[in-house]
């Protein structure tokens, strides 16, 4: 209100929805989809108007975000649990001092037997020749045939060209963004991105896309598309929002 700006402009700019950035004046979180979306919101509109999103983020989270119950646990509870875990723990058996001599003696045994054993398979023999008359037929040996199977590919390659003005959000399976929040139009180039898993916000279906080297088809729809794409499958994602990355 101080900046005289209209909330249908801010939609327009930050593509946020007019109900979510009313939710984020009026301090209503419960409106917002969850706390990843909040922060998210928050950010965009902070950087929108100039604000240090940071600072705001940082009060986000002092404030609305506390730490669960159940994960802090009193250290007199987790002390007296492990020294009842090592009281339970079951004790390893004693190794009677004469049981190292007789593994000795069995070695020596064990030596011995294989050393007789060695010495009469090599006692000569007298070698048996065949008669002239009957030649001993050659060993027939079986042929195979090995297949060698296709590799698994284990990162999918993500290629695509705007056929239209298109926003796009591109993030790989640890959260990295590697394109984030850009608008292309027909003739910019949209770096190919390789990684063994992606997660691609559109604002439309003004794309042709290849993944792995194969045409893949993108569905229109009037509102965001979101996809999970990996090396062997590409699945559609239902978004029912203004497209933001996640």
């Amino acid at each position: 209100m101080r900046d005289r700006i209209d909330i249908s402009e801010v939609e327009a700019q930050t593509k946020i929805r007019a109900k979510y950035l009313r939710a984020i004046e009026n301090e209503e979180w419960d409106l917002l989809p969850g706390p990843v979306y909040a922060k998210s919101f928050l950010r965009t509109y902070g950087d929108y108007l100039g604000l240090d999103s940071r600072m705001l983020l940082d009060e986000f989270k002092r404030r609305y975000e506390h730490p669960s119950e159940h994960d802090v646990r009193p250290i007199g509870s987790i002390a007296s649990r492990d020294r009842e875990r090592r009281e339970r723990r079951p004790r390893a058996p004693r190794i009677p001092s004469w049981a190292p001599i007789v593994a000795v003696i069995v070695l020596i045994l064990v030596v011995l037997g294989v050393v007789g054993s060695l010495s009469q398979s090599s006692t000569p023999t007298t070698a048996h020749r065949p008669s002239p008359r009957h030649h001993p037929r050659a060993p027939v040996v079986a042929k195979t045939s090995t297949t060698t199977l296709p590799a698994t590919p284990t990162a999918a390659t993500l290629k695509m060209v705007p056929t239209a003005t298109v926003y796009v959000c591109l993030v790989n399976g640890s959260g990295a963004k590697l394109i984030n929040e850009r608008t292309f139009t027909v003739g910019e180039a949209i770096p190919a991105q390789t990684a063994p898993k992606l997660l691609l916000t559109l604002g439309n279906a003004s794309v042709q896309m290849n993944v792995n080297g194969k045409s893949t088809p993108v569905s229109p729809s009037p509102t965001a598309i979101r996809l999970l794409i990996t090396p062997t499958s590409v699945t559609h994602i239902p978004l029912s929002q203004s497209p933001t990355c996640p």
